[in-house]
């Protein structure tokens, strides 16, 4: 069997100007993850990473976990999040008047509450087909798209690599919970919901070979369970 093994980045920059970009505390996150895997002897054969700054940067924490060959560390634009800021954009130019809130908003949204609510507002619009970009919003990616991308990639990677390879992806929240989706078959609106349950720097793990694909571990931070780490967990 070979093994395919998801890392959610580390923490990354919220209520900042660019959130696409690893806070200070994301990085340690992810270099005591590397170095948790090298004191149990973990190694893996590729690394795949998506094509977003936050991915590049986690993935360059993990590089010493693969074989020192180039062309084992592949980037793939399919394992980038969604982008949630066309999302927001949708939801407060069509929606949000209607169900109480203030349509101006500064920008970036800094209140972490705030920023939950109206995105589990707009997520949910997204998923159901209800939420429409803006007039030429190029970024805007429909649910359809984002769930057939991150299927198609995968299922490449998996028949690219099989027979015993450990595959160790650098990706994100929704990417992760698309891939449980694909193995599990839970519903859409499910999706989102376990999105929002993935830790930065977490580990999820599946099994696969011979036509079958099982998830052997989902969210696991075995790297942070120590007393002295357990403040580094975060979410955002």
């Amino acid at each position: 069997m070979s093994e395919l093994v998801f890392v959610r980045h580390g923490q990354a920059s919220f209520g900042t100007d660019s959130y696409d970009k690893l806070s200070d505390k994301g990085v340690e996150q992810v270099q005591i993850l590397a170095q948790h895997w090298l004191e149990v002897g973990e190694q893996f054969d590729y690394l795949y990473h998506g094509a977003l700054l936050r991915q590049k940067e986690t993935a360059k924490e993990l590089l010493p976990l693969i074989c020192s060959h180039p062309e084992r560390v592949i980037e793939h634009s399919f394992l980038n999040e969604y982008n949630g800021d066309p999302l927001l954009h949708a939801y407060l130019e069509n929606h949000a008047k209607a169900d109480g809130f203030n349509i101006f908003i500064d920008w970036p949204i800094k209140d972490e509450r705030l920023f939950q609510e109206l995105f589990e507002r707009a997520t949910s619009l997204w998923v159901k087909g209800e939420l429409r970009p803006r007039l030429n919003d190029n970024e805007f990616e429909a649910w359809e798209d984002f769930q057939s991308r991150v299927y198609d990639v995968i299922d490449q990677i998996m028949t690219t690599h099989s027979g015993g390879s450990r595959v160790l992806v650098s990706t994100s929240g929704g990417v992760i919970a698309m891939a449980l989706q694909r193995v599990l078959q839970f519903p859409d609106e499910k999706v989102i919901s376990t999105n929002w349950m993935v830790n930065n720097s977490s580990v999820t793990r599946f099994k696969y070979g011979n036509g079958k694909v099982s998830l052997t571990q989902f969210n696991s931070l075995p790297h942070l369970e120590k007393n002295e780490f357990k403040h580094m967990i975060t979410y955002r």
